[in-house]
């Protein structure tokens, strides 16, 4: 009996121990990890969590916690996205006017899987926006349905910022402009010389990716336009040649032209186990290897949303789902 106690508390003194060892294994790790991603040898890694952290309003604290501001302008600048002027827009000629067919395909890399929607008539794509603009966001789906889209994803740039300094998510206030069926609904570019990333179409079903003036924008006849970026193609020509882009990997949502017209909307699955996400190199690798002309990124992270056929196809990031934004990029039925 008294070996049997004996026997007993040993057990339970190495099971201390062995628990101890790994709550101080838990502690370890928790305290090296960071220094390690953020000081270690590995600067690939560095650069992904850092341009991931700094693509999303609420991760920035994963950044900023550990290094300086100067330090994070540093490596965002690292990743260089070139700069290219699109100026050759006779080269695409739009051939399916009034061709009604959207061809779907599914996307996927080492990392990633997403969805990609190719409209034949880049005329059918419109830019909505919620019904509550300046008081509250709506759901991707339901500005949708509001206008009777057959297919759609999130649009432009918001702040999320309600009232003083709290940031509610509410997706009620948008960010540079919005133009819709040839009016401008929302506007905060007082100078209309200003060149500034946006995504517009005109008229004639012409897509306009990169920075551009309000003038400029006019001069084309845009009908459509939110305020994103930045340009992956254009004139055919990729913009990220070197390094993955500095956005790191994250959910993305994206739009582009082919030659014949046609609009590429896509968008990647993130922050999950079955898809990480994507870096803005292999997005705009996707979209080239589609015969995307000219491409533009969108907003990502926890917008990114692809309706279609009056269902939410892919696997929004959000832990509530559908994240409330202020614009759209969608399809009407014809």
């Amino acid at each position: 009996m008294k070996n049997f106690r004996r026997f007993k508390k040993k057990k339970r003194k190495t099971s201390i121990l062995v628990l101890l060892f790994i709550l101080f294994e838990i502690l370890f790790t928790s305290i090296t990890t960071p220094f390690m991603v953020y000081y270690g040898p590995f600067k690939n890694i560095r650069n992904a969590v850092v341009g991931a952290a700094m693509t999303t309003l609420k991760s920035q604290w994963i950044a900023t916690f550990f290094l300086s501001d100067q330090k994070i302008k540093q490596i965002m600048s690292e990743q260089k996205i070139n700069s290219i002027v699109q100026n050759n827009l006779d080269a695409v000629k739009i051939e399916n006017k009034n061709d009604n067919n959207i061809e779907r395909y599914n996307v996927s890399g080492i990392k990633f899987k997403g969805y990609l929607l190719v409209i034949k008539d880049p005329t059918r794509v419109k830019v909505g926006y919620s019904s509550k603009l300046g008081k509250e966001g709506e759901l991707t789906s339901d500005i949708a349905k509001n206008n009777n889209a057959i297919a759609a994803v999130n649009g432009g740039a918001f702040t999320d910022k309600a009232s003083g300094s709290l940031w509610t998510g509410t997706g009620a206030n948008p960010s540079g402009i919005i133009i819709s069926g040839g009016k401008i609904i929302y506007n905060d570019i007082n100078n209309k010389n200003e060149k500034k990333d946006a995504i517009a179409l005109t008229k004639s079903g012409m897509l306009l990716v990169g920075p551009h003036s309000i003038n400029e924008m006019n001069n084309f006849g845009v009908t459509e336009a939110v305020s994103f970026g930045p340009a992956l193609i254009v004139n055919g020509q990729k913009t990220i040649t070197n390094g993955d882009g500095g956005w790191g990997i994250a959910p993305r949502t994206c739009i582009a032209q082919r030659k014949d017209g046609a609009i590429l909307l896509l968008v990647i699955d993130g922050r999950q186990l079955s898809s990480l996400g994507a870096t803005l190199r292999e997005t705009q690798d996707v979209l080239y290897d589609y015969g995307a002309y000219n491409a533009s990124n969108l907003d990502g992270g926890s917008s990114s949303t692809m309706l279609y056929d009056d269902e939410i196809i892919n696997n929004p990031c959000d832990s509530l789902g559908e994240r409330s934004i202020p614009s759209i990029i969608y399809v009407t039925s014809k």
